[in-house]
């Protein structure tokens, strides 16, 4: 049984690695990103609904009074 040759692997490994590395930063660069990122208001906005203005009540059928 031949015995595997594992004399090229670290080269071959070494150089994918690095190619990898080059392909992201590649892929990075391209994209284009503001200068100065700016932060966004956290203000929450209020909405008003029409059943905020008046008192409503939930009447289960089982509270309701005997008749």
């Amino acid at each position: 049984m031949p015995q595997l040759d594992t004399s090229t692997w670290f080269i071959t490994i070494m150089s994918m690695i690095i190619t990898l590395f080059i392909m992201f930063q590649l892929k990075i660069s391209s994209h284009l990103h503001p200068p100065n990122p700016e932060l966004k208001s956290t203000k929450t906005l209020t909405y008003t609904t029409p059943w905020e203005s008046k008192w409503t009540k939930i009447y289960s059928p089982l509270s309701l009074p005997l008749q």
